[in-house]
């Protein structure tokens, strides 16, 4: 069984590593940067760059759930570890109103921590999804506008937020993830901006969920952060690499610690199968997302460790070669 605490503690010293915490729609991510300074450790399990960080303050009563997701790329899989707890100790504020926490005492720098604090009043459940400012001008703003839903027509705290672009702060029951870099929105051409930055998808807030239906989390547990180990064939910025054995072996043991054991068994059924030279016809399709999935990556993945072959493209030809709708996630999971 892979130790928790030494693959976060490795994770932070590796560039690679993308972190996260949030919800279905809120959520906050830690990347670094390639070429820049590498992040400063902060304690055994923070790290902090001039463009985020990242803390994990609590492993007392967390469960680890690997995963590997499909994407709509064929020749790709998405990866993530979730950090989950008991749904009861999970819970946060909830709060549907902005509202002033005070000085953020406890901010990865020293500088940050006699900065205000505000919950945005997303009321997700695992996540106090916040921002936080010394200017003056804004905290007027939001000072006026506290107790008011920050999408309730006429507020003008939320432009005045995308026009400051105050730090934005996640706040989880294992810890927290804190960007300081600017708001993608106008000012940074339409796009997020590399490296840490916060998404904020009022859609996906109303359906109330704390993850994505294609991460595999046990029922009554909670993901409260996640890390995503270097991808063997996705690169920092989401383009495509070489095939990496090394990255491919490192997440692989996660994954069998870690993973699903409908999952994991699927997998290693169809690389028996294939490795044994059997045709697809005596292999039925599994009835769940997971299994399929499983399946479907098992196939990806064989085909990026050996190549191609008639024998594999007769198996891809039965069961990855369209799809099957609602069953692919994007490249991050867990956002």
């Amino acid at each position: 069984m892979a130790d928790l605490h030494i693959c976060l503690e490795q994770g932070l010293t590796q560039a690679e590593t993308g972190w996260n915490m949030g919800s279905f729609g809120a959520i906050a991510e830690f990347h670094h940067v390639a070429g820049e300074a590498p992040p400063t450790p902060l304690a055994p399990l923070a790290q902090v760059t001039q463009r985020g960080g990242v803390r994990i303050d609590r492993l007392e009563g967390v469960r680890p759930v690997a995963y590997e997701a499909l994407s709509p790329r064929s020749h790709r899989w998405s990866q993530a570890v979730a950090l989950c707890l008991p749904a009861p100790g999970a819970v946060m504020g909830q709060r549907r109103v902005l509202t002033d926490l005070g000085p953020d005492s406890a901010a990865l720098r020293p500088q940050d921590q006699d900065a205000i604090l505000f919950d945005m009043g997303l009321a997700q459940y695992q996540v106090d999804f916040c921002i936080r400012t010394a200017d003056e001008e804004l905290l007027a703003v939001l000072r006026a506008q506290a107790g008011r839903s920050l999408f309730e027509p006429g507020n003008p705290a939320m432009a005045a937020i995308l026009k400051a672009h105050p730090h934005r702060v996640a706040l989880t029951r294992i810890g927290r993830v804190e960007v300081f870099q600017k708001i993608g929105g106008p000012d940074t051409g339409g796009v997020s901006p590399e490296g840490p930055h916060t998404h904020v998808l009022p859609k996906l807030l109303r359906a109330k969920r704390t993850h994505s239906a294609n991460a595999p989390i046990p029922e009554g547990w909670v993901p409260c952060a996640g890390f995503h180990p270097a991808n063997p064939v996705i690169g920092p910025m989401g383009e495509d690499k070489p095939f990496d054995p090394a990255a491919f072996a490192a997440f692989q043991g996660l994954l069998a610690a870690w993973g699903p054991i409908e999952y994991t068994g699927v997998k290693s059924a169809v690389a028996a199968a294939l490795a044994a030279g059997q045709m697809p016809d005596g292999m039925p399709e599994p009835a769940t997302r997971l299994g399929r999935a499983a399946l479907r990556n098992a196939l990806r993945q064989w085909r990026r460790q050996h190549g191609g072959s008639a024998l594999l493209d007769q198996w891809v030809a039965r069961f990855d070669a369209a799809g099957t709708a609602g069953d692919e996630e994007d490249d991050a999971p867990g956002d």
